[in-house]
């Protein structure tokens, strides 16, 4: 019952007309006639807070990676004036769905069509993206593998049905990464795709290159983007990803920003969605989330904020540049004693001279490591006993210190800080250490 309600109110609005033509050897995305540049953030939440957020920071877009909230989606971000670029959560090989499996296959057609009748006359509704990262499938050693074709037949499928049911939204799949042998399988099985989706963290970079070396006569999107990716960035000898302190990560996504989206480098470019416009933990509880779990705001809304409106935001973030344990950098491979005594120094920044306030907090490293974004739990913060916390001023803006002393168990640890003005933003910064006997 609750289905048939969604799908008559959606029927009752008038959808708004979206679609992409080429004009003077440019693609453009047109909504209701008039070109709309896309600035999107993708996100999960149905925290207001944050979509507002996402307004005030000059965006226009969101998208999701599936329908489980779509009717909240759909009714903030009309709101709040966003258009949505609307995910469906197809099956991956990847989690071990079998494409070889017709029955299966059959019944998830069956499920997308509803999705795709209940939703598309919403005046919201941007286009669809049926699904996230099919390619996505690793051989025994790591390297990417190719997965069944057939995944791409099913692909095609749901874009027929779309093109023939809904003829205002334009539809895409979205690839990790910009792999030719991938891409080029999966476009000649999906002929009538409407635009190319890749998602590419440090390989953003290069993203123009790599996609006029594909030398296809059709528009994309990058529909995630951010941080350096922790398969990306270099690893302790033991194995744990080293992430970047919150303001080195904000200076890098501004480089970027200016570099690969601040002009249509290609003519090819129709849009991109920052990830990710919430907070998740992968391998860390901060490393792809703009927001910490508290709904504080990082550096990179801050860049983000200056790319869409060009200005700064009133209030900025701490923007964090380092952290050293016991005098090293995380590179250094840092063992220590259970139970000795380890020293944290980290310099920040703070540009609004905000009071701030200083949270340490040790955890053991993710016991289950996640692939493809999917679930991942967060381990517990351990009972670890800190000193009292030092500021003084240094060169560059201010350092503060702690000490503390190390698990009496022998493991893989790791140290986070988190600064918080009194505005509503963050700075932050981790450290993979080791506790070993001797």
């Amino acid at each position: 019952m609750l289905f048939v309600l969604q799908l008559a109110h959606a029927q009752e609005q008038t959808p708004s007309k979206v679609q992409i033509d080429l004009a003077d050897g440019e693609f453009v995305l047109y909504k209701n006639g008039q070109p709309y540049t896309v600035r999107g953030a993708g996100l999960n939440t149905t925290d207001e807070n944050k979509i507002r957020a996402l307004r005030e920071a000059g965006g226009n877009t969101f998208r999701t990676w599936s329908t489980n909230d779509a009717v909240t989606h759909l009714a903030l971000a009309q709101k709040y004036g966003l258009m949505v670029l609307m995910g469906i959560d197809l099956q991956k090989e990847l989690h071990h769905f079998d494409y070889n499996d017709d029955v299966a296959v059959a019944e998830q057609f069956e499920w997308v069509k509803a999705q795709i009748l209940a939703y598309k006359d919403h005046p919201n509704l941007l286009g669809w993206i049926v699904a996230n990262e099919p390619n996505l499938l690793f051989n025994d050693d790591g390297s990417l593998a190719d997965v069944n074709p057939k995944v791409y037949d099913a692909i095609n499928d749901i874009i027929q049905f779309i093109h023939e049911v809904d003829p205002y939204h334009p539809v895409t799949y979205s690839f990790a990464g910009v792999n030719e042998g991938h891409i080029k399988t999966a476009l000649a099985r999906t002929p009538s795709v409407d635009f190319l989706s890749v998602q590419v963290y440090g390989d953003v970079d290069t993203v123009n290159t790599a996609i006029s070396d594909l030398n296809l006569n059709l528009p994309f999107m990058v529909t995630e983007f951010g941080s350096t990716g922790h398969w990306e960035t270099p690893s302790t000898s033991w194995g744990r990803e080293i992430e970047e302190p919150s303001g080195l990560k904000a200076d890098r996504l501004a480089n970027r920003l200016a570099s690969v989206f601040a002009d249509n480098q290609t003519n090819q470019n129709i849009g991109h969605f920052v990830f990710y416009w919430g907070q998740k933990q992968e391998r860390t509880p901060t490393w792809y989330g703009l927001f910490d779990k508290n709904g504080n705001a990082d550096a990179r809304i801050d860049e983000m904020t200056k790319f869409w409106s060009g200005k700064y935001p009133q209030n900025h973030a701490p923007r964090v540049s380092e952290i050293l344990l016991n005098g090293s950098t995380a590179i250094t491979n840092l063992n220590a004693l259970v139970g000795s005594e380890m020293n944290a120094i980290v310099s920040f920044q703070e540009h609004d001279n905000d009071l701030v306030e200083v949270e340490w907090k040790v955890s053991q490293e993710v016991d289950v490591r996640s692939q493809g974004g999917a679930f991942e739990k967060e381990p517990d913060t351990l009972n670890v006993q800190f000193g009292e916390t030092t500021l003084t001023e240094a060169p560059e803006g201010y350092q503060v210190g702690v000490s503390f002393v190390a698990p009496e168990v022998a493991g893989q640890y790791r140290l986070f800080v988190y600064i918080y003005d009194d505005k509503g933003k963050v700075g932050t910064a981790n450290f993979p250490f080791l506790v070993s006997i001797k």
